[in-house]
């Protein structure tokens, strides 16, 4: 596997395979929480789907409460964002003093710090990755004395599921009409919404879907709508 050759910041570091690093977060370490505030954080589709679970909501309602949506003009799809509280500090909803209160269904980007990942599609569509330490120097997190690898990381914070999903969207997201300067309507935008970050409902609109797990109904959610978006009777 080729890795993508990248000019990184100087505090962003590549992980060798089977690289080590030392980091651990908790309540004893000083900045506890303190990156809880002032966040850009993206939420996928999964992630909105498990944190709907963790406060016993649809996704529908979470989108409505928690989320914001963009459309910025050059962007192809919709963007998805977690709303901060205008509290002065621009905290997370669900931060305490005592930590998260949806941490079992914390999104993916919560559970993957310190470590970062690039991924991509080779030349025979299947997913790559890279991974990278993301040494932020308020972050005190990095002078625990805990050493473990990437697939230690991945494991303890349960990031499998998150990152195979993520994976999932990237034939849609990164169609080669796409890169050809194609863009979905306004109309194929809102269709995108509806059907990834409402999954509830597209699992309803057929009676074979009722069984599937979580990420074998959202592989069907993307293979429809590269269909409705990319075939011969498609607009694009």
């Amino acid at each position: 596997m080729n890795k993508p050759d990248l000019q990184l910041p100087e505090h962003i570091h590549p992980l060798a395979d089977n690289e080590l690093f030392t980091f651990a977060c908790h309540s004893a370490v000083p900045c506890f929480t303190e990156c809880c505030r002032d966040l850009e954080l993206a939420l996928s589709p999964y992630d909105v789907l498990r944190l709907g679970r963790e406060l016993d909501i649809t996704s529908q309602e979470f989108l409505d409460r928690y989320a914001i949506i963009e459309r910025e003009e050059d962007d192809v799809f919709p963007r998805v964002y977690l709303g901060m509280v205008d509290d002065g500090q621009a905290n997370c909803p669900f931060v305490t003093s005592k930590g998260c209160q949806v941490y079992g269904g914390r999104p993916a980007p919560c559970r993957t710090y310190p470590l970062g990942r690039g991924a991509w599609q080779d030349k025979t569509g299947c997913p790559q990755a890279f991974y990278v330490v993301q040494r932020e120097t308020h972050c005190r997190g990095f002078a625990e004395p805990i050493e473990q690898g990437v697939d230690q990381w991945i494991a303890a914070q349960e990031l499998a599921d998150y990152y195979q999903a993520n994976d999932m969207l990237m034939p849609l997201q990164h169609h080669q009409k796409l890169k050809q300067g194609c863009k979905p309507t306004a109309e194929q935008q809102d269709l995108y919404l509806a059907t990834l970050y409402n999954l509830e409902n597209f699992r309803n609109t057929d009676r074979n879907f009722q069984e599937l797990t979580d990420l074998a109904l959202l592989h069907c959610a993307v293979d429809w709508l590269i269909q409705q978006f990319f075939d011969e009777r498609g607009t694009l």
